[in-house]
């Protein structure tokens, strides 16, 4: 682990936040705390943290909306979401909003630690590479080294679960993958149900931004009842 990695937490509630920090600190980290959304959004944009743990009820507003904003501002650090709902419509919601992992209220400083670790681990282990190989899928370029992809002059704006998630598929072109094959290259942990929505939805946001019509996929396809192939 890195000691210069910078978490960011933006909660409302001061003791969650003391003991986030605390432990987070324990780990390593260097930990900065808002305790509401508009001033965690301006320190994200100004300071760059490597990661974002962002509670989705903020006094000033929905963690969701400021998911989408710092997204939306071109922030592609790993978003870890914090909710006390244990519904699936909150976690696909979050993920549908740029999120990359989501934690449930009450949760283990342990499980959380687990995941910033495996987010940090390949955001910054893969994308950080020195390795200029490029890869190519369609009229897609894929370059690991800046941890860009491109289509013709345009620069394809994907979130780093995202880029992870197409560069694993696209270094196994042609290739069924199951949700298990996926989870463990891309999130690092094993499947159950919660998990296997998470590779849906990223899959399902990552199809809007690379297929010309996403409705009709051409590269990214479900094979049913196994998982998924990137046509190469």
């Amino acid at each position: 682990m890195r000691p210069t990695n910078h978490i960011l937490v933006i909660e409302d509630d001061p003791g969650i936040a003391y003991s986030l920090q605390d432990g987070l600190k324990r780990e390593g980290y260097t930990v900065t705390w808002k305790a509401n959304g508009h001033d965690g959004m301006d320190f994200a944009r100004d300071i760059k943290p490597h990661l974002i743990i962002l509670d989705v009820r903020l006094p000033d507003g929905s963690g969701f909306d400021f998911c989408r904003q710092m997204r939306y501002m071109g922030l592609r650090q790993p978003i870890i979401m914090l909710t006390v709902n244990r519904e699936e419509m909150d976690k696909v919601l979050g993920l549908e909003m740029g999120a990359d992992d989501y934690v449930t209220k009450p949760y283990s400083l342990r499980e959380l630690s687990s995941r910033v670790r495996a987010q940090l681990r390949r955001a910054y282990g893969e994308l950080a590479s020195t390795d200029s190989d490029t890869l190519y899928v369609g009229d897609l370029l894929i370059d690991r080294a800046r941890g860009q992809v491109t289509r013709g002059e345009e620069v394809v704006n994907l979130t780093p679960t995202e880029f992870r998630l197409l560069t694993f598929m696209a270094q196994h072109p042609n290739q069924i993958l199951n949700r298990n094959q996926i989870l463990d290259a891309v999130w690092g942990y094993e499947s159950d149900p919660d998990s296997e929505q998470i590779v849906k939805v990223n899959i399902r946001r990552l199809r809007e931004k690379i297929e010309i019509d996403p409705s009709r996929p051409t590269l990214l396809l479900t094979v049913p009842g196994i998982g998924y192939k990137l046509v190469c």
